[in-house]
Protein backbone atom coordinates (compact mmCIF):
# COMPACT_ATOMS: atom_id res chain seq x y z
CA UNK A 1 0.00 0.00 0.00
CA UNK A 2 1.48 3.21 -1.20
CA UNK A 3 -0.58 5.20 1.32
CA UNK A 4 0.50 5.20 5.47
CA UNK A 5 3.62 3.70 4.08
CA UNK A 6 6.56 4.13 6.92
CA UNK A 7 9.84 4.65 5.48
CA UNK A 8 12.61 2.21 5.24
CA UNK A 9 9.56 -0.70 5.11
CA UNK A 10 8.65 -2.57 2.14
CA UNK A 11 5.91 -1.89 -0.01
CA UNK A 12 3.79 -2.95 -2.70
CA UNK A 13 1.71 -0.75 -4.73
CA UNK A 14 0.48 -0.11 -8.10
CA UNK A 15 2.87 2.50 -10.01
CA UNK A 16 1.89 4.74 -12.89
CA UNK A 17 5.03 5.60 -15.34
CA UNK A 18 4.69 9.01 -16.18
CA UNK A 19 7.38 10.77 -18.46
CA UNK A 20 7.76 14.90 -18.12
CA UNK A 21 9.48 16.78 -20.30
CA UNK A 22 10.14 19.95 -19.08
CA UNK A 23 9.77 23.22 -21.19
CA UNK A 24 11.65 26.34 -21.69
CA UNK A 25 10.01 29.71 -19.94
CA UNK A 26 10.97 33.01 -18.99
CA UNK A 27 11.45 33.86 -14.76
CA UNK A 28 10.53 37.06 -13.55
CA UNK A 29 13.98 38.15 -14.12
CA UNK A 30 14.12 37.64 -17.93
CA UNK A 31 16.36 34.23 -17.42
CA UNK A 32 15.81 31.05 -19.52
CA UNK A 33 14.49 28.20 -17.28
CA UNK A 34 13.06 24.78 -16.80
CA UNK A 35 9.51 24.88 -16.29
CA UNK A 36 7.48 21.84 -15.20
CA UNK A 37 4.25 22.73 -13.91
CA UNK A 38 3.86 21.36 -10.31
CA UNK A 39 4.37 22.28 -6.85
CA UNK A 40 5.32 19.64 -4.24
CA UNK A 41 4.92 19.06 -0.44
CA UNK A 42 6.24 16.00 2.02
CA UNK A 43 9.10 14.36 2.50
CA UNK A 44 11.18 12.63 5.14
CA UNK A 45 11.42 15.69 7.37
CA UNK A 46 8.33 16.91 7.31
CA UNK A 47 5.54 16.59 9.98
CA UNK A 48 2.51 14.88 8.01
CA UNK A 49 0.48 15.42 10.80
CA UNK A 50 0.74 19.10 9.87
CA UNK A 51 0.08 18.67 6.24
CA UNK A 52 -2.95 20.75 4.95
CA UNK A 53 -3.99 18.42 2.30
CA UNK A 54 -4.38 15.79 4.77
CA UNK A 55 -1.69 13.60 3.57
CA UNK A 56 -1.07 10.17 5.87
CA UNK A 57 2.68 9.61 5.37
CA UNK A 58 5.98 11.53 5.00
CA UNK A 59 5.64 11.00 0.91
CA UNK A 60 6.14 12.85 -1.25
CA UNK A 61 3.12 14.30 -3.06
CA UNK A 62 2.03 16.86 -5.85
CA UNK A 63 0.02 19.60 -3.98
CA UNK A 64 -0.58 21.79 -7.47
CA UNK A 65 -0.92 21.47 -11.22
CA UNK A 66 -0.29 24.63 -13.23
CA UNK A 67 -2.99 24.41 -16.16
CA UNK A 68 -1.71 24.10 -19.91
CA UNK A 69 2.33 23.18 -18.14
CA UNK A 70 3.82 20.08 -19.14
CA UNK A 71 2.55 18.68 -15.73
CA UNK A 72 -0.70 18.61 -16.46
CA UNK A 73 0.07 17.51 -20.07
CA UNK A 74 1.39 14.24 -18.93
CA UNK A 75 -1.24 13.52 -16.41
CA UNK A 76 -0.02 14.46 -13.32
CA UNK A 77 -2.80 15.37 -10.79
CA UNK A 78 -2.79 16.78 -7.38
CA UNK A 79 -2.25 14.26 -4.67
CA UNK A 80 -0.21 12.21 -6.92
CA UNK A 81 2.32 10.24 -4.16
CA UNK A 82 6.10 10.33 -6.53
CA UNK A 83 7.66 7.00 -5.45
CA UNK A 84 10.56 7.67 -8.00
CA UNK A 85 11.91 9.64 -10.36
CA UNK A 86 14.56 8.57 -12.95
CA UNK A 87 15.22 5.69 -11.14
CA UNK A 88 16.24 7.71 -7.95
CA UNK A 89 13.47 6.27 -4.81
CA UNK A 90 11.39 8.96 -3.41
CA UNK A 91 9.82 7.38 -0.40
CA UNK A 92 13.10 8.24 1.53
CA UNK A 93 13.96 11.77 0.87
CA UNK A 94 13.58 14.18 2.62
CA UNK A 95 11.34 18.26 0.87
CA UNK A 96 14.46 20.25 -0.02
CA UNK A 97 16.58 17.01 -1.69
CA UNK A 98 13.55 16.17 -3.69
CA UNK A 99 12.82 19.64 -5.34
CA UNK A 100 16.39 19.84 -6.54
CA UNK A 101 16.30 16.20 -7.85
CA UNK A 102 13.47 17.34 -9.56
CA UNK A 103 14.66 20.54 -10.68
CA UNK A 104 18.37 19.39 -11.78
CA UNK A 105 16.46 16.71 -14.69
CA UNK A 106 14.88 18.52 -18.03
CA UNK A 107 13.06 14.93 -18.40
CA UNK A 108 11.45 13.42 -15.34
CA UNK A 109 10.60 9.72 -15.38
CA UNK A 110 8.29 9.38 -12.65
CA UNK A 111 6.35 6.36 -10.83
CA UNK A 112 3.47 7.57 -9.01
CA UNK A 113 0.97 6.36 -6.85
CA UNK A 114 -2.55 7.58 -7.24
CA UNK A 115 -5.81 7.12 -5.01
CA UNK A 116 -8.18 4.93 -6.05
CA UNK A 117 -5.82 3.14 -9.00
CA UNK A 118 -6.09 -0.45 -8.10
CA UNK A 119 -5.66 -1.59 -11.39
CA UNK A 120 -3.68 -0.43 -14.83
Amino acid sequence: MAFQHQPGTAMQCLSIPIKLAKEVGIDSEGREVMKCGFKIGGGIDQDFTRSPQGYTDNGIYVTEVYESSPAAKCGLKVHDKILQVNGYDFTMVTHKKAVEYIKKHPVLNMLIARKGVTHS
